[in-house]
């Protein structure tokens, strides 16, 4: 199943479409920014000011642009397409016939949905870290007003970053998977998980509404960021704790309507 399901998602013109243009945005901010190679990025503090400093620096002020919005649509694009296309296509009965138990179906879509989501996250990484190379050379991770890192540091600090933002995607992908089983069509269930996303970002930047957007898993995204902040320490234990409730229950969510209704239906 899962094989079928990476071919037949990841594969198609509209998938390779969102990974070129996730690829494209730390190019095209690379060009953008190549005169200031090794000094400051214009007035800009934080991961956007030192991007010009190094590969690695342009590779985080990448993922930090691209991972509030840009990244979700292009997660949660074929995670709604996993869970939703085989009824859409009227196939879906057949697979049951074949015989294929809910629970295999249930298990191959999800690991799909977990390896396009790496696949997305992973593509805005090494976009970013390769034309970092070209245009700003590797250097020291640069951290304003701060002293440097050295290498393995900062090699140690940027894992940790894509891989909490792996884990963040997984949450919008478990959220849009959910959703792709739960209503009729697959292009209801990615206009929900787009409008999930710009909302929650917009509540997010609400400071009265703070009290609800705690429970978001959109407002701990940007946690990472603080690893590379001159304190040089993180707290993204409770952002973690909020990513797996969230996949939680949007994949018990999913495993509930299989197994109470026919999602061919």
């Amino acid at each position: 199943m899962l094989r079928v399901e990476l071919t037949t998602q990841l594969l198609r013109v509209r998938s390779l479409i969102a990974l070129a243009c996730l690829a494209a945005v730390p190019v095209a901010a690379g060009f953008a920014t190549a005169s200031h190679a090794g000094h400051r990025n214009g007035t800009q503090g934080g991961l956007f000011g030192a991007s010009t400093y190094s590969a690695l620096n342009h590779t985080m002020a990448s993922l930090e642009f691209i991972a509030p919005l840009l990244l979700p649509i292009a997660v949660a694009l074929p995670a709604t397409a996993i869970a939703s296309a085989d009824r859409d296509w009227g196939t879906l009965r057949y697979l049951y016939v074949a015989p294929v138990t809910r629970s295999r179906l249930l298990a191959g879509k999800l690991a799909a949905v977990a390896v396009t989501t790496l696949a997305a996250t992973a593509c805005v990484l090494v976009a970013g870290l390769l034309s970092g190379l070209a245009l700003f050379g590797w250097h020291r991770f640069h951290v304003i007003g701060a002293p440097t890192l050295t290498t393995g540091a900062a090699l140690g600090r940027v894992l940790a970053a894509g891989g909490y933002t792996f884990l963040c995607m997984l949450s919008i992908a478990a959220i849009a998977f959910a959703l792709g089983v739960l209503l009729p069509r697959g292009a209801e269930a990615l206009g929900a998980a787009i409008a999930f996303v710009v909302v929650a970002g917009i509540l997010n930047g609400q400071s009265a509404l703070h009290a609800v957007t705690v429970v978001l898993p959109v407002h701990y995204w940007q946690s990472w960021a603080h690893l590379f902040d001159p304190a040089g320490a993180a707290h993204l234990g409770t952002g973690t704790a909020a990513q797996i409730a969230t996949m939680v229950l949007a994949t018990g969510l999913a495993v509930l309507v299989l197994s109470r209704r026919d999602p061919a239906a």
